[in-house]
């Protein structure tokens, strides 16, 4: 068994209300994501990091965000995956499975750090990098509306769709009135 390094104090954690640390990242098409452009085009983004393309958790996962995409447009976010892995092997992931969620390239783990993410895990006298299965929720203004860093996969989009849900009624006050000015 391996042993897991501390990866963040609970006063570094991201949390609502904080400001979300922007970046750049390459896709599995090797085109850069730019969260800040990427915040000018969607309301939200569901930002998700997960240790590895080849786990079957992060399959798990990749597949319930891919089969509720249109729930989440709906809901004016977009979502997106980081990990360690490189370009290429998001790009086999994502064709092979059919994913719909954009996927971006961490190798260094330097955005994994920036969102507390990062952990090192001793195994057999061996440091290797890992990262915790964590999701943000990122609203228009770059600001942190929710922060999970105990990711459930068995329930996580239902819960993740229902949060949007409510931060949806909590910021747009009535629908209707929301309706006539969009």
């Amino acid at each position: 068994m391996g042993q897991l390094g501390t990866w963040a104090s609970s006063d570094e954690l991201l949390v609502s209300g904080k400001q979300a640390p922007f970046f750049c990242l390459p896709d599995a098409d090797m085109e850069i994501f730019d969260l800040s452009a990427a915040l000018q085009h969607h309301q939200i983004v569901v930002l998700h990091f997960y240790p590895r393309d080849v786990m079957p958790s992060s399959l798990k996962q990749a597949i319930s965000f891919s089969e509720r995409d249109h729930d989440f447009a709906r809901c004016g976010a977009m979502v997106v995956g980081v990990s360690l892995d490189e370009c290429l092997t998001h790009a086999d992931f994502r064709d092979e499975h059919g994913i719909a969620m954009e996927l971006l390239s961490d190798p260094e783990g330097d955005v994994c750090r920036l969102y507390h993410v990062w952990q090192e895990r001793e195994l057999d006298g061996v440091i290797r990098p890992a990262v915790h299965r964590s999701t943000f929720i990122i609203g228009g203004d770059g600001m942190v509306l929710h922060a999970d860093y105990n990711v459930d996969v068995r329930d996580h989009t239902e819960k993740l769709l229902a949060q949007l849900k409510t931060l949806s009624r909590s910021s747009n006050g009535n629908p209707q009135e929301h309706r006539r000015h969009a």
